[in-house]
């Protein structure tokens, strides 16, 4: 009696993760998605390994959560994965009160995003 399983999203050969509300702005976390874009996973979880942004540490679990579904989910060589996509959204926005002088106050925003990332794997090549 429950509710009709959704079709698959994406194709056959590939594989996605997804991190919700990851406590840094888009325009920050977009600068270390275009690290990985296009590379190999194994190359991509070595440039985040010695990345010095800190939110690089989220992403690669993101990567790993990514290659570990491909792996155990849809049977997927792993020697053969690549980054195909990594994209980031916007996420919720706290805003904070911060006191100034004269009584006065003026607004903080900390924002948050979303990242997924898509592993595919790559064609034999004849």
């Amino acid at each position: 009696m429950g509710k009709q399983s959704l079709e698959r999203q994406l194709d056959e050969h590939s594989a996605l993760a997804k991190g919700n509300r990851l406590r840094v702005s888009p325009q920050k976390l977009n600068l270390v998605a275009g690290l990985i874009r296009g590379k190999s996973a194994e190359a991509a979880l070595s440039e985040l390994t010695f990345s010095k942004r800190a939110i690089a540490r989220d992403v690669k679990k993101v990567l790993q959560s990514a290659i570990a579904n491909a792996e155990n989910n849809h049977q997927l060589d792993v020697d053969q994965l690549y980054v195909a996509e990594a994209y980031v959204g916007k996420s919720l926005v706290m805003k904070r009160m911060r006191p100034r002088g004269r009584g006065r106050a003026s607004g903080i925003l900390k924002p948050f995003s979303n990242i997924t990332i898509v592993v595919r794997e790559r064609e034999e090549q004849a």
